[in-house]
């Protein structure tokens, strides 16, 4: 077990990704409190009415000092530029316990809590990669996260403890946590999220400028026209900004796709059938090799223990190889044997490879011990 959990939480902004993550919480882990904190009355209205949190106030000094004290984690459920004005109230207020956040881009908020935070080892970025075509409190929902990754960047100052916790929490709740460097967050979220967002929207675009009146294109669009630009009725305003954040990852990768779209025209034009199903065929190969099954097999659960020295960044190195190699960490303790040594537990699913992770950790310079967790268990 954890040395530390969370059980008293406060979630800033009650919208879509808050107000779901505060409702999984409760449903999964009804004894934990819940306060929650947004600027529209109606999220706070709706927010209690449901269960969802225990309190709800908006975010005038009093009340969100008050709500800070009660709370060893803040989610900050916020857009970036909201969580950066956050972070200044935190570190105004004092705050010793967790901070993590839900914003898609992740440069820019981890620089200003590292400039104001008074300890910013207590900052874990976050960033969940679930959502709806719809926002708000209305449309969130307790199994929001169920299956979906939700990535965290620990760095070199993160502690195991805060970190194990956190992962707890969040796999409580069902999501699925993967590691990823804060400096490459942005580029690869940018590629799988970004990007196909103005995709999908250029796609209604391009429908739209052959439309008749009566709409007859759309009306003969089938599921796949429909299935990819879902996404597209997301908010104007959000993905505005999402974009604004991650301007030169977002950029970056349209040029990329611009040239790949450009290879596909250019076989069109000369006539070149080859090249034309070469693509067609990388991509399908490429498809077809993702895991067509994201729920593992309860029974290939396997357990892996490495011996550690209690030094800065271990969890954040160890996470990270093993989300490089696909592998999914289902729990995660520490056991602290000295002040000097602990050995880091971890129980993975049949995801991933697992023997290509315990290669990069002998290469890395750790020990590595793995069998298959017994159903007694």
């Amino acid at each position: 077990m954890n040395s530390r959990q969370y059980s008293h939480i406060l979630v800033v902004g009650l919208g879509l990704i808050g107000a779901s993550f505060a409702a999984a919480v409760k449903e999964h882990c009804p004894e934990y409190t819940i306060a929650g904190c947004d600027t529209d009355p109606h999220a706070r209205e709706i927010a209690q009415a449901r269960g969802w949190v225990d309190t709800a106030c908006d975010d005038a000094e009093p009340a969100f000092t008050e709500a800070l004290s009660g709370s060893d984690l803040v989610v900050l459920a916020t857009p970036a530029s909201a969580t950066l004005r956050y972070l200044d109230k935190i570190a105004d207020a004092r705050f010793q316990g967790i901070v993590t956040d839900t914003a898609s881009t992740k440069s820019g908020v981890c620089e200003h809590a590292e400039s104001v935070l008074e300890d910013p080892s207590t900052f874990i970025p976050g960033h969940p990669m679930a959502g709806s075509e719809k926002n708000g409190i209305d449309a969130a929902r307790p199994g929001l996260f169920e299956g979906c990754h939700w990535i965290l960047c620990p760095d070199e100052q993160t502690g195991a403890d805060a970190f194990s916790a956190l992962h707890d929490l969040l796999t409580s709740i069902r999501a699925r946590v993967i590691s990823l460097p804060r400096e490459e967050h942005d580029n690869a979220v940018a590629i799988v999220s970004h990007v196909p967002h103005i995709v999908a929207s250029s796609l209604v675009e391009l429908a739209c400028e052959h439309a008749d009146e009566q709409e007859t294109l759309f009306k003969l669009a089938a599921g796949g026209f429909r299935d990819s630009t879902r996404i597209a009725a997301g908010s104007a305003d959000l993905w505005t900004g999402i974009s604004f954040d991650n301007r030169k990852a977002l950029a970056d990768g349209l040029r990329e796709m611009q040239s790949i779209l450009g290879r596909f025209q250019t076989a069109l034009d000369e006539g070149d059938r080859a090249s034309f199903s070469d693509l067609l065929e990388s991509a399908s190969k490429a498809r077809r090799s993702l895991p067509a099954k994201w729920v593992p097999a309860t029974d290939s659960l396997m357990e892996v223990r490495i011996p550690m020295e209690n030094r800065s960044g271990v969890v954040a190195e160890v996470t990270t190889l093993a989300s490089k190699a696909g592998c999914n960490i289902m729990s995660i303790a520490i056991d602290h044997l000295t002040a000097h040594s602990a050995v880091l537990s971890m129980i993975f699913t049949d995801e991933g490879d697992v023997g290509r992770f315990s290669t990069e950790l002998v290469k890395a310079g750790f020990k590595v011990s793995m069998a298959p967790l017994t159903h007694k268990e």
